[in-house]
């Protein structure tokens, strides 16, 4: 019966037909959903502070927190989207549902940036030149369209790179290879989405309009939706097998109940019921989550042979997935500055180049479109990573690369010499500015070129791909087998808690810097008579301390089970990474 693929069902719930089922064909129909949601979220973020600073009139500040806050909410519903697919509705329903979800909050939000009623009277031209900010119902109104499309993020980003695998049977030779053309198209369709929402999204609102911009959004997520159902009749369905954070909690309980019992002598002595191919072996790290796995007496119920209750014991297999989880945080941990790094690509830095010199040969490149520097950066260095530095490094040492714990090294480091460079760039703006007399607005050009802002871009964006592709790797190898999902969305909470710093930084530094320079402190309403370059100094020393830290915890960890690396050329061009020790 070598036509049935073992572990998955086709949409009747019978054995899914290798013939019928999977493969290519619906695997591609899934892309057409991440590029309509990376064109969304990224067409909204690049350009979304300059809409709040010139249309709501909200502070520069303000503008910043409300960007971050969006994009961190993004990402930490990764983890909601996550638990419901893998405890209620699967996949493929959670989908439907959140791409259902999130075109509902485009079509909010190209109502809410068409009709006046929804924002401030435009700035008086007057000497003062006072302008009233959005009221509390009209930034409602945009606050509750911004997070349906952040709650549909949430949901697609946990599901769809999943789904599209779910096609492919990893034990057919020939669907395995089709798995990793999908993983090449997978991040070539990313990277579309992304360029073109920075690129044409950003010119139509700019130039077009901004509902006409958000409206092509819907529209397009719409067809995807439709294009997206009508392979059900395609498709493969994987069987739930529950949610790891559950697993997880169960072993804490499990080891809070028996704090005061004593280990045995032997691990021989603690309960293990996991076949022995799929055991994990016994370390000595976090002695006490070992408690959860001492068998005590009504741990097995009433009869004593029926199965235990996991909020009582766990086997010594369940403790040790959960210890390499928590391993996993202390890197977790010191990766989070990075993204915070990143937060200012597109707040602070788009900001910068609103006001800056923009024009070539008569055609005004959109401030939000300086980000096509930071994607090109990522694809340069990725290229630059396959073709030429791995070659030299595998010629040097024979290795097939840098692990991925020296690309994470990386990648903070370049965020770093990031910061510096914005530092300098913006201390040269301030200058000019400043030269420019005192009349001159937030909406004023400087007769300064926005192109020195590119080394920022290029640094920060060459870090991402160093970064990105070392903590995909890290949290994909080195987590057990079966909390794969749950350490990928691990992952995608250092994003999301990187906005949530950067929002938390800038209340903190608006606060206790306001004092000074008329009360506007650093992170004035009106960047010209701020000090936004002591603010990217600060995030350089940030990373500089954070980079230590993060060597101390590199030298600390020990790997565990050794695999197959998932190198930067993996992403760029589909091929496999040689194994790595």
């Amino acid at each position: 019966m070598s036509w049935k693929v073992a572990d998955a069902v086709d949409y009747k719930g019978f054995p899914a037909d290798r013939l019928k089922t999977g493969g290519w064909v619906p695997a591609a129909l899934v892309l057409g959903i991440e590029v309509c949601e990376r064109l969304s979220t990224m067409g909204i973020a690049v350009n979304l502070v300059t809409y709040l600073v010139g249309v709501m009139h909200l502070p520069s500040s303000t503008s910043a927190n409300v960007v971050t806050d969006f994009m961190g909410t993004s990402f930490l519903l990764c983890l909601l989207g996550g638990f419901l697919a893998d405890s209620f509705l699967g996949r493929y329903k959670t989908i439907a549902i959140f791409s259902i979800i999130q075109t509902l909050g485009t079509g909010a939000l190209a109502i809410a940036t068409k009709l006046p009623q929804l924002r401030p009277p435009p700035c008086r031209a007057s000497a003062s030149h006072t302008c009233q900010p959005a009221n509390g119902f009209q930034m409602g109104i945009l606050y509750v369209a911004l997070y349906l499309i952040a709650l549909g993020t949430g949901g697609l980003k946990s599901s769809v790179s999943g789904f599209g695998t779910d096609q492919f049977d990893e034990k057919d030779e020939k669907e395995k290879a089709q798995m990793s053309y999908f993983f090449n198209r997978f991040f070539f369709f990313i990277s579309i989405g992304t360029l073109t929402a920075v690129t044409v999204l950003v010119y139509l609102q700019d130039e077009v309009g901004r509902s006409w911009s958000y409206g092509i959004c819907s529209v397009a997520m719409l067809v995807a939706i439709l294009i997206f159902l009508s392979g059900t009749k395609r498709y493969r369905y994987k069987k739930s097998l529950g949610s790891p954070i559950v697993q997880i909690f169960q072993v804490i309980i499990a080891a809070i109940n028996k704090r005061k019992m004593e280990l045995p002598y032997s691990v021989e002595l603690l309960y293990e019921d996991t076949p022995e191919a799929q055991r994990i072996h016994h370390t000595d790290q976090f002695h006490f989550l070992d408690k959860a796995a001492i068998v005590a007496e009504g741990d097995f119920g009433i009869d004593g042979v029926s199965a235990p209750n996991p909020l009582k014991l766990c086997s010594v297999t369940r403790v040790e997935e959960v210890k390499m989880m928590v391993g996993l945080l202390p890197i977790w941990a010191t990766t989070i500055i990075f993204w915070t790094t990143y937060a200012q690509m597109i707040t602070f830095s788009v900001e910068q180049a609103s006001t800056m010199e923009r024009t070539i040969g008569g055609f005004l490149i959109p401030a939000g479109s300086l980000t096509v520097f930071f994607v090109a950066a990522i694809l340069i260095t990725l290229a630059v990573y396959d073709r030429l530095i791995m070659p030299v490094w595998k010629k040097w040492n024979g290795k097939p690369g840098f692990t991925n714990l020296q690309r994470i090294a990386i990648g903070l480091v370049l965020s770093t010499f990031g910061m510096a460079a914005a530092a300098l760039a913006e201390k040269k703006r301030l200058a000019v500015a400043r030269a420019s007399g005192s009349a001159v607005t937030a909406t004023t050009t400087l007769p300064i070129s926005v192109f020195f802002l590119i080394p920022q871009f290029f640094l920060v964006g060459a870090g991402e791909a160093f970064i990105y592709t070392g903590q995909l790797d890290f949290f994909i190898t080195q987590s057990p087998k079966g909390m794969k999902t749950m350490s990928t969305g691990l992952f995608l909470t250092t994003l999301s808690l990187g906005f949530f710093v950067s929002s938390f930084l800038v209340s903190v530094v608006k606060r206790v810097t306001g004092g000074g320079n008329d009360g506007q402190g650093w992170l004035a309403d009106n960047i010209n008579h701020g000090r936004l370059d002591c603010f990217y100094g600060l995030l350089a020393v940030l990373g500089i301390i954070n980079f230590v830290v993060y060597l101390v915890c590199a030298v600390w960890y020990k790997p565990r089970n050794p695999k197959p690396a998932l190198q930067m050329e993996t992403i760029a061009d589909g091929s496999s990474a040689e194994n790595k020790c």
